[in-house]
């Protein structure tokens, strides 16, 4: 009986699972319909509340302070907070794997003196995915193919080093460095990683301001750096985002062993065999590796991670 109950309160709507609690609770006639609606009204009411959110009146990026009283930086803000604080399932993602991937990445911003919250970058970019956009950047990083080759990738057929995080952030790093000695201005050097440095030179010169904040730009670019922001703002104060996450919930660094390869493979399914895993857990810790197998005629020396046990 108990089954029974427990079956029609989670398959019913809310009226119906009221309808069954009057008559457990001893009433002989049916609730009229009306009645049903308004004790379904005062429940929603009395249960279901979204709340506006306060916009933070101190705001940082890469150590810059964010002017919040320049003409409608407040407001841009709120929306990119708003957006991925109700974005529910993606913004749990983002903690989820930023507890796997940030330790790779924060170490080697540092090692490279580029500011930590560039790890956020990598968020709205990819997601920290291996995502593929439609103009075909990959990556984290969401490197194009001729911008990946010319700090420093390996792009082949059967070698894409635009999916290895590590070697990925390395020119990632490259990049924004090379930004910043231009502009010298961390803002600028995120927005030129979403519209190419050219595209900010033009603004800067059409419009005759020098900070990004000032800048009328495309609604993505526009909103570029805001994004960035909202995600550092939530992913460090997730309480008071309404974020509650359990360390049980959030995704594991990997724990590797690295293996030289400095020869062909003819299959890889029958290598991560030999290795001691399978295939999908060989491709999954190396997804730079674009073939089921590899020429390699040069004799390139290759890191492949395998999980340390």
């Amino acid at each position: 009986m108990a089954r029974s109950i427990r079956f029609l309160t989670t398959t019913l709507s809310v009226a119906g699972v009221l309808l069954i609690a009057y008559f457990l609770m001893g009433y002989s006639k049916p609730i009229p319909e009306r009645k049903a609606d308004e004790m379904y009204k005062d429940h929603v009411e009395e249960n279901y509340k979204v709340f506006s959110l306060a916009t933070p009146e101190e705001v940082y990026f890469a150590g810059e302070r964010v002017p919040m009283e320049t003409f409608g930086v407040r407001e841009k803000l709120d929306r990119e907070l708003l957006v991925n604080t109700y974005w529910h399932s993606n913004t749990f993602l983002t903690f989820k794997r930023a507890n796997r991937w940030f330790p790779v990445i924060e170490p080697i911003l540092e090692k490279n003196g580029v500011p930590d919250d560039f790890k956020y970058l990598a968020v709205i970019e990819s997601g920290l995915t291996n995502a593929v956009s439609p103009a075909g950047a990959t990556g984290f990083w969401q490197f194009m193919k001729t911008t990946g080759k010319s700090y420093g990738l390996e792009i082949t057929s059967e070698v894409d080093e635009r999916y290895h995080v590590e070697k990925s952030t390395e020119a990632a790093c490259q990049y924004l460095l090379d930004a910043y000695e231009k502009y010298g201005d961390w803002a600028l050097v995120a927005a030129s990683y979403n519209m190419g440095m050219g595209g900010v030179n033009k603004q800067l010169k059409n419009q005759q301001v020098d900070e990004y904040w000032d800048l009328l730009l495309n609604q993505e670019t526009g909103r570029y750096v805001y994004r960035i922001l909202a995600i550092k703002e939530i992913l460090n104060n997730s309480g008071d985002y309404g974020f509650v996450l359990r360390p049980k919930d959030l995704y594991e660094p990997y724990e590797t062993r690295t293996v030289m390869l400095d020869s062909a493979v003819a299959d890889f399914a029958s290598y991560a065999k030999e290795q001691g895993v399978n295939y999908n857990i060989l491709k999954t810790m190396n997804p730079w590796l674009r073939k089921a197998s590899l020429t390699n005629k040069y004799k390139k020396q290759y890191q492949i991670v395998l999980p340390a046990e």
